[in-house]
Formats: structure tokens, sequence, C-alpha cells
């Protein structure tokens, strides 16, 4: 286990450091110039050029990411170049807001859609499969951008509910601040729903077909026993893989969700970064979803492993 562990420790060093590589180049590519964004329209060009050599943006850019790379491992994020105050003080609060959304839309979009998939898979060619299938497409077909409209226009306009903005109140406890975060969290579920419950529903059915199931009652085993101890253990695998997958979404790619509830995510922020030219904010906050994302894929490759041991062994051979 500890050879297994160490072999995927490295690959995610790896992963990070090819990461913060294109980033920086992405970066550098982007339109604009940060001197101009920062003084305005109406500014000299001396006076942008002196503020680009103050900021150190004059010097070759191997020396400029190997500062920005080398500081990001010391935990150092830097200095934003359009604020002039640490990136830490602006990502911080927008990381723990994407944080609080990600983990209330992961407890319902999990267990929801696992339900649903195992349930589907079990009543393959019946109604009940046929209903949560097409449910599923279709949610997951919409764009997130009309489900969340549609939910504030029923359940924050309409009804009333629930608030149609994500930002609790200062000092709010967690139950209010979990209330403010329902509506778009409901959002991510109707997106998410589908496509997570597709893969279990696939990965039943994988494991009702095969020779262990058959072997199981074959043994005298209930059905309920079957698919407690053979059919959900093994189907659980892939589905793990795909959550994963999800937690880099969850955290950094809900700039429309953000927007449409007046949430302050790192979403918003790298948005915000990317259009001031803001490279050092920028590079540190897709970082900082790209670590997220390494750890959430570690944890899977864990959860694997111990589910199916036979992962673990093939890694180490």
């Amino acid at each position: 286990m500890a050879r297994f562990l160490l072999k995927r420790i490295v690959y995610a060093v790896i992963t990070l450091f090819l990461l913060s590589i294109i980033v920086f180049a992405a970066a550098q590519v982007l339109p604009g110039d940060v001197g101009r964004n920062v003084l305005g329209p109406f500014a000299s060009q001396q006076d942008v050029d002196n503020l680009n050599k103050s900021l150190g943006l004059d010097r070759p850019l191997y020396q400029q990411y190997w500062d920005w790379f080398s500081n990001f491992l010391h935990g150092d994020l830097g200095m934003s170049l359009q604020y002039k105050v640490p990136v830490s003080d602006l990502l911080g609060p927008a990381f723990v807001n994407s944080l609080k959304l990600a983990a209330v839309a992961f407890v319902l979009v999990v267990p929801l859609s696992i339900l649903g998939g195992t349930i589907s898979g079990l009543r393959r060619g019946r109604l009940t499969d046929r209903a949560i299938t097409v449910t599923g497409l279709s949610l997951t077909a919409i764009p997130e951008f009309v489900t969340a409209i549609v939910l504030i226009l029923i359940f924050g306009l309409w009804l009333k509910w629930l608030p149609v903005s994500a930002t609790a109140p200062p000092g709010a406890n967690a139950l209010t601040q979990t209330k403010y975060l329902l509506l778009p969290s409901f959002a991510l579920v109707m997106v998410l729903f589908g496509y997570i419950a597709r893969i279990t529903r696939a990965s039943v059915i994988e494991s009702i077909d095969a020779d262990y199931t058959r072997t199981a009652y074959l043994k005298g085993l209930s059905r309920s026993q079957v698919v407690n101890r053979h059919v959900m253990r093994n189907s659980l695998l892939p589905t793990i893989a795909v959550v994963a997958t999800q937690v880099g979404y969850l955290i950094g790619g809900l700039l429309v969700i953000e927007k449409l509830f007046n949430y302050n995510g790192i979403g918003q922020r790298i948005y915000v970064a990317a259009q001031n030219k803001d490279f050092i904010m920028l590079q540190s906050g897709v970082m900082l979803v790209g670590v997220v994302y390494l750890v959430a894929t570690l944890i899977a490759d864990i959860l694997y492993s111990l589910l199916n041991p036979r992962v673990r062994f093939g890694a180490v051979e």
C-alpha cells in the first residue's frame, strides 16, 4: 500500500509541475497590458512602462515563472498586480466560499445520484429505469444557467422559500449559510445527477451480469445480500472515479452559478484576474483548483484500491 501511495503522489507532483507550466504560459498570451489596466487609458506610456518594470514584468519569462512557482510551493501566493494586496487575502475567502458551496452540493448530489443509478440498474428496462434515465439525461442537457434561472423564479421569486442570493449575511450561523447555498446547490445537483447516475447504473448492470453475482445466488444468498455484498461494492468503483473528477468543477468551474447567485467564489476571482491580466492571482487561483483536483483524485485512488485490492497490487508490480 505504501508503494502504491508513493507512486500516486509522484504522479501528482509531476502533474502539478506540468500544470504550473501550462497555466503560466497561458497567462502570458492573454491580451492587454497590466500597467495600462492599473493606470487607466489616459496614463502616459512611460508611466505604464515604469509600472511594469517595478512589477518585474520586464524580466525574462523563466525568471518570472520560477519566482512565482517557488513561492507558491512555499505557501506564498504572491502579490496581486491589480489590487496591490497579497493574493491570499483575495483568494482565501473566495476559496472558502467555493468549498462551502461544493460541500453542500456534494452532500446532496452524490447520495441522490448513487441511489438513483442503483435503483435504475436494479430495475433495468422497467418504467422506473426509463423515468430516472430520461430525467437525468434531460437535466444534463439543459445548461446550468437555464436551470439556475428556473429555480430562482420558482423557489426564490414565486414561492419565496429560498433566498435568491447565495451570500449569507455577515455572522450568519452554519444553518443559515446552508439555507442560502441550497438554491445554487440544487442547480448543480440537476446538472450532475444524470451523469453520475448513468455511470452508477451501467456499473450496477455490469455487476449483476457478472459471474460472481450468479455464483452468489447459487450459494443461496438472498437478493439483498447479493446486492449489498457484491453488486454495490463492485459497482461503486467507477462511480468513485467519476465523482472525483467533478470535485475540480465544483470548486473552480462555477463561474455562471456564482454570477447568477451573487456569490464571491474562486471562479469569479479567476475570471476577474484574467480580465485584468493579473498574472499572479490568475495563476495562483488555477493552481489552487488544480491542487484540490489532485487531492480528490488521490483520495479516489485510495478508496478504489481499498475496495479492489487488485488495483494497488497491479500498480506495485
